[in-house]
């Protein structure tokens, strides 16, 4: 995990006794030796947990004080051969004023102690009665004991064991100020924000503290950890519900259970890599650096060193076995809705554009072309069209099945719309005879050119019926072909007028096609139909079936394309290095009882797969992406992007040479991948 630049964060509600100093350590500590058999390297508790929170004028009363303060050390001097580097807070003197202070220790040390800045005053707050704020204090120390350490809000802290790990620390109502610290933290390099918290809970404010973290991870492209103090601290007249949430770049991956009695850990590995890579593709993120003075330039890194666990430790993360797929259940319509109508806007505005009188398409009774089909019958109706406008047809070569013709022309007559079929094999056997080819002597030679001679002529027909009937050719290939270079260039079904599919992976075809089933977008003939092609085996058929009767298997040639969309989502949307790709897949893919399935997944599709079949598949990917399609990418047609997986349109997310080499990736991949 620590090789592939994780770190495992966890958020802390140890139990606390009100003003109960010496109660508090030993839970603090207690907690971080819990923690510490999880492999955790950052923990991060309550503010003022050492003390407690809601003590009111407890705080300015010097036994008090000198307890925390010494409470403090004796965690310090516990943390000692702990993996966790701890962040707990404690009311600190300095200068004759009290504050409220973030202190971050690690292996035995103090580290350095960051004030809050914004002190709450209002409603139920009144800290400005007993804090001092740390809003400008910088370049400063605090003594803790027998030892001085860096003060201020200018500090940030960097692991000499993990590269990407360096954290900014801020305090409660720091986060709900208009420029959160944390912000200029994050502009300085901080990967992970944490934020010690003593919120008290009223009706909708957990919502809030989801709401903030999420946008504030999202914002500075980070990591963000919150935890709040829960049960044991004063209800004089407030309550504690011990909220503890992990963001990463907008995804939550962890939330403990709130009003919990016992010490709650929320534990998630926080991918520091993906968020640096995030920010190399976020010009804006640098620009906003830049604009804020270059914070870098004004903080204090205190570097540390720390035990984090070695070997294999899991991964306690969730990892979405289909990225390209929507996951979120209260919102799964609405995004596959969305989803569904960016292709159908998008379709809609260039048959607007064009003035032409018809939509030609190509249906041969597989997955693509359906959705391809169900898009521009949705034109129609949302233009107000007959579907007769759009002209399909079905073009039976060599190795079409009755069972895909028979489901295209069901399809196209449950849609109502112009439908014919065209026999390409009196012409393909024409032109095989014409180049020579040994088919067209007899000999059944079944190799590349056999195949193409079929996908050239089936998109010259459309081309040629398109100038026919006035209209223009839609083409089906979705962002799995293109990325895998699985399709014939030029005349051929790389190319299209307009190709409504370019920007969706075939698993979000797969699960798009579904949705519009279960959300009745059609009527019951074309439901029933629409679930026949999902059952179907992924072929090309331009092969004939083989003596046993088997068919030609896609999937069986490139790899399941299951595992190619989710390759296709970590390299390009993060750029991942390929033995990072396969650690990942490892986990999300090797045990099909683990972990969440898009909802109303079919339960005989789910599939699981060893680390020799990802690492296989993976290889083939690298190859194809990389060194054998991206000349076919180069020449896409234009197409709608659909998800911010990304897209491969030279004039969108994905920009590259067509004459590049796959070496670098191949090599990283064979030899940090275990075979």
């Amino acid at each position: 995990m620590h090789s592939h630049g994780f770190v495992r964060a966890a958020t802390s509600t140890p139990q606390v006794r009100t003003a109960d100093v010496s109660f508090n350590r030993d839970a603090i500590i207690e907690e971080a030796r819990r923690a510490h058999a999880a492999h955790v390297d950052l923990l991060v508790y309550p503010e003022l947990c050492v003390s407690s929170y809601a003590i009111d004028d407890l705080h300015m009363q010097s036994a008090l004080l000198d307890a925390a303060e010494a409470a403090v050390v004796e965690i310090a001097k516990a943390s000692a051969g702990l993996s966790p580097v701890l962040l707990i807070g404690a009311p600190l003197r300095h200068n004759g004023r009290i504050y409220n202070c973030a202190l971050a220790i690690a292996n035995g040390k103090l580290l350095g102690a960051v004030p809050k800045s914004y002190l709450p005053n209002y409603r139920e707050f009144y800290e400005k009665r007993w804090f001092a704020s740390g809003i400008t204090i910088r370049g400063q120390s605090i003594r803790v004991g027998e030892a001085e350490i860096p003060f201020g809000v200018d500090l940030l802290f960097a692991s000499n064991q993990i590269p990407g790990f360096k954290l900014c620390v801020e305090i409660c109502e720091d986060f709900w100020a208009a420029n959160p610290p944390s912000t200029a933290g994050a502009l300085a390099g901080a990967t992970i924000l944490a934020n010690l918290s003593a919120s008290n809970i009223v009706i909708g404010k957990a919502d809030e503290r989801h709401m903030l973290c999420r946008a504030q991870s999202a914002r500075t492209a980070s990591a963000y950890l919150y935890s709040a103090a829960g049960h044991g601290e004063s209800t004089t007249d407030m309550a504690w519900d011990g909220q503890g949430i992990i963001y990463e770049l907008g995804d939550l991956l962890a939330e403990s259970e709130r009003f919990a009695l016992r010490p709650e850990l929320a534990i998630a590995d926080i991918d520091t890599d993906r968020i640096l890579g995030d920010r190399l593709r976020l010009p804006t993120f640098g620009d906003s650096a830049e604009a804020a003075g270059r914070p870098e330039d004004h903080y204090r890194a205190i570097r540390f060193d720390h035990r984090p666990a070695g070997g294999d430790i899991g991964l306690i993360r969730p990892i979405r076995r289909f990225p390209f797929v929507p996951n979120r259940p209260n919102k799964l319509d609405d995004d596959c809705y969305e989803a569904f109508n960016i292709q159908v806007d998008g379709l809609m505005r260039r048959f607007e554009q064009t003035g032409g009188g018809s939509m030609v398409i190509g249906v041969s009774g597989g997955l693509d072309s359906t959705h391809a089909l169900i898009v521009a019958a949705k034109v129609c109706d949302r233009l107000g069209l007959p579907r007769t406008t759009i002209r399909g047809y079905t073009m039976p070569g060599f190795g079409t099945s009755e069972g895909s013709k028979s489901n295209a022309w069901k399809l196209m007559k449950a849609l109502g719309i112009t439908a014919e079929e065209i026999d390409i094999r009196p012409a393909a056997t024409r032109m095989l005879e014409d180049i020579g080819h040994p088919y067209g002597k007899g000999e059944p030679v079944y190799d590349v050119t056999f195949e193409n001679v079929q996908a050239g002529l089936r998109t010259d027909y459309l081309f040629r019926l398109a100038g026919q009937h006035n209209g223009f050719v839609i083409g089906t290939g979705d962002l799995s072909e293109v990325a895998l270079g699985w399709s014939t260039y030029g005349v051929g079904d790389q190319m299209s007028h307009y190709n409504v599919n370019s920007g969706v992976p075939k698993t979000l075809i797969q699960y798009l096609i579904r949705w519009t089933t279960r959300t009745d977008q059609f009527d019951k003939s074309a439901d029933t139909i629409l679930e026949a092609i999902l059952g179907q085996e992924i072929s090309p058929e331009l092969v004939p079936p083989g003596e046993n009767g088997e068919v030609q298997s896609t999937e069986q040639k490139i790899g399941p394309y299951e595992l190619s969309d989710f390759y296709l989502h970590h390299v390009v949307r993060y750029g991942q290095r390929p033995s990072k790709v396969a650690f990942l897949a490892w986990h999300a893919w090797r045990d099909k009882t683990r972990g969440a399935w898009p909802a109303g997944f079919p339960d005989a599709a789910k599939n699981e797969y060893d680390l020799a079949t990802i690492k296989r598949w993976l290889e083939s990917f690298v190859r194809r992406f990389f060194a054998f399609s991206q000349f076919k990418r180069s020449a896409i047609p234009n197409g709608p992007k659909v998800s911010t997986g990304g897209a491969l349109s030279p004039r969108g997310d994905w920009r590259a040479p067509s004459d590049a080499v796959a070496d670098v990736w191949l090599e990283e991949l064979l030899t940090k991948v275990p075979d």
